[in-house]
């Protein structure tokens, strides 16, 4: 399979010196095009800075990225925008929609900053919501769905405009078991469809349920496997 993330000897340091902090302590990983992978650590592990990494939301202090076949390790800051802007669909823990817009002008909004027209970005923003299950919710506002359909607009808004890879930052932190579920569900049918997703939790049971994992501690990466388990429901 195509290597779509590709990792090398990546550290990210701290406070150089006599009191430095290694997040990162050379963390070398390849993820394929296609796959659905679970990053999992505690709190302080280093997950959440490799996230930052990969999501080039920051820049290592020393090794190399390369995303789709690009080094993305030393670039400005606009440079990393334009790549976030179009390689990476991004879902966090909050939701993060605008509470006077409905589900179709939320998802809608990041293709306006793309310069997409309105009658393709209406076409791209209605296939994402129905993607997800919310064909029938679209002209509904934020406060009038649950958690679980707002963590979804926020999905079809990250997947509105088919970036290479999906970044999944705890999507589930903030949802009940049932809620969860949903999400997960979603994640996996969006992996059967092709979509590269890359998953960072807290939580075994939600690690349980992706194709692979890769286990963070202390900066370094202390396992990498398949997992035999990913149909498991919460």
């Amino acid at each position: 399979m195509e290597t779509l993330v590709k990792v090398r000897d990546m550290c990210k340091i701290y406070n150089p010196g006599e009191n430095e902090v290694r997040a990162l302590d050379h963390v070398s990983l390849d993820i394929s095009r296609g796959e659905f992978v679970g990053i999992i650590g505690h709190s302080g592990s280093g997950k959440s800075t490799l996230m930052n990494m990969l999501g080039c939301l920051d820049v290592p202090t020393s090794g190399a990225y390369y995303l789709n076949g690009k080094d993305v390790s030393n670039l400005t800051d606009d440079e990393l925008s334009d790549i976030r802007n179009l390689e990476i669909g991004f879902i966090f823990q909050g939701f993060n929609l605008i509470p006077n817009l409905t589900a179709r002008e939320n998802v809608e909004l990041p293709l306006i900053y793309r310069g997409v027209g309105r009658k393709e970005r209406e076409a791209l923003a209605e296939e994402a919501l129905q993607m997800v299950g919310l064909a029938h919710r679209m002209e509904h506002k934020p406060n009038e769905m649950s958690g679980g359909q707002q963590q979804r607009v926020a999905i079809a808004r990250a997947i509105a405009a088919k970036p290479p890879v999906i970044l999944a930052d705890e999507p589930t932190g903030n949802l009940d078991s049932r809620s969860t579920q949903e999400i997960m569900n979603v994640l996996k049918e969006l992996h059967e469809g092709g979509r590269t997703v890359i998953l960072i939790t807290h939580d075994d049971e939600i690690a349980a349920q992706v194709r692979r994992v890769i286990r963070i501690k202390d900066g370094k990466i202390e396992a990498d496997f398949m997992n035999q388990r990913e149909d498991q429901q919460i």
